[in-house]
């Protein structure tokens, strides 16, 4: 099994910056995506930003510009670096790993199992 630690949330002002962090560990895995989930109030879990093992990358619309998704190498601790954060960046953030047993599993995308963080509130407001 993996386990996922998240840090780095808080309150900031509108504008302001922060940075979060994932570290993954437990299993040993092959292939995996690494990202970046939030969530509101009455609205439905949304991808902020992806992570491949090869470092493509994905981001949502919505933070195009202002956030950015970095991984080490090895990829065993995920960053988000938020800048000019607004009120409507307020959510749960979620840290996920979808994981393969194998090279063939991540090549064919068999047999994969996501893992969730345990979120970390992220506040912007004044």
């Amino acid at each position: 099994q993996v386990q996922l630690v998240e840090s780095g949330g808080g309150l900031v002002q509108p504008g302001g910056s922060l940075r979060l962090s994932c570290a993954a560990s437990g299993a040993i895995f092959y292939g995996y995506t690494m990202g970046w989930y939030r969530q509101s109030p009455g609205k439905q879990r949304e991808m902020v930003a992806t992570i491949t093992r090869e470092g493509d990358i994905d981001y949502a619309d919505f933070v195009k510009g202002r956030f950015s998704i970095s991984a080490d190498n090895p990829k065993t601790t995920m960053y988000l670096q938020m800048n000019s954060l607004k009120p409507e960046d307020t959510a749960v953030y979620y840290c996920n790993i979808d994981i393969y047993e194998t090279e063939t599993d991540y090549r064919d995308d068999i047999g994969r199992r996501s893992y969730w963080g345990q979120g970390t509130q992220v506040t912007v407001s004044s």
